[in-house]
């Protein structure tokens, strides 16, 4: 058992840590706005900082040019917006964020506002109760916006995704939420390409560059932003 002794020094290296990422961060945001590519400037600082290597992915997960993130603002709708709106749900990256949040892990809101998670699980996904009450979660939320309809896509790689969808389906039907879920082997080019109707919610980057107008569904459900 760690004695009284001991925390306080934890706690000092703990806010030093963030006193650098902080710094690491700032001097990322410099780099990138004179052009350098995102990448490299990531690198560098890290190196620069003696980084490890959960640190450079939260900087990659939630630093971001000022441009860049001034663009990902203006598309981003506020939650009490989506009223009579058709939505694309990039399931597993709005489900993973939820759980994560769920599960009591740390999540950060980026430069761009956008909650992410920094846990860097994907493949390794697995369906279980914290994925239930995810579910539960956005669709309470869904239903509560009135949207006009919503789709749920999930990539169908994943462990269980077929079921996952069907049991997505089943609980839009049973609440009332117009809509469907389904799989797909390319999810990434069906959001960007999707009909500019749609609002998608996503904290993908790429995608949210992409398209027209985004929502932050974890950010509306559990962090009350833009409302």
């Amino acid at each position: 058992m760690m004695s009284e002794k001991q925390r306080p020094d934890r706690n000092i290296k703990e806010n030093k840590l963030q006193e650098i990422m902080a710094e690491a961060a700032k001097d990322i945001r410099h780099l990138l706005d004179r052009g350098y590519r995102r990448g490299g400037a990531i690198r560098f600082v890290a190196d620069h900082y003696r980084l490890g290597k959960k640190e450079r992915y939260i900087l990659a997960r939630t630093v971001f040019s000022t441009d860049t993130a001034t663009e990902r603002k203006r598309k981003k709708l506020s939650c009490g917006e989506l009223k009579g709106k058709k939505l694309l749900i990039d399931g597993y990256n709005v489900l993973i964020t939820l759980e994560s949040i769920l599960r009591g892990e740390r999540t950060l809101k980026a430069d761009d506002s956008f909650i992410r998670d920094i846990k860097g699980v994907f493949r390794n996904h697995s369906n279980d109760s914290f994925t239930t009450e995810a579910v539960e979660k956005m669709l309470a939320f869904l239903s509560l916006s009135q949207v006009r309809e919503a789709y749920v896509l999930l990539d169908i790689q994943m462990k269980n995704s077929g079921e996952l969808a069907a049991f997505i389906r089943k609980r839009m039907k049973e609440l009332s939420i117009p809509g469907d879920a389904g799989t797909s082997k390319h999810v990434d080019y069906d959001l960007k390409s999707c009909n500019p109707s749609y609002v998608v919610a996503t904290a993908d980057g790429i995608i949210i560059d992409t398209v027209n107008n985004v929502i932050d569904l974890p950010g509306c459900i559990y962090h009350d932003y833009d409302r």
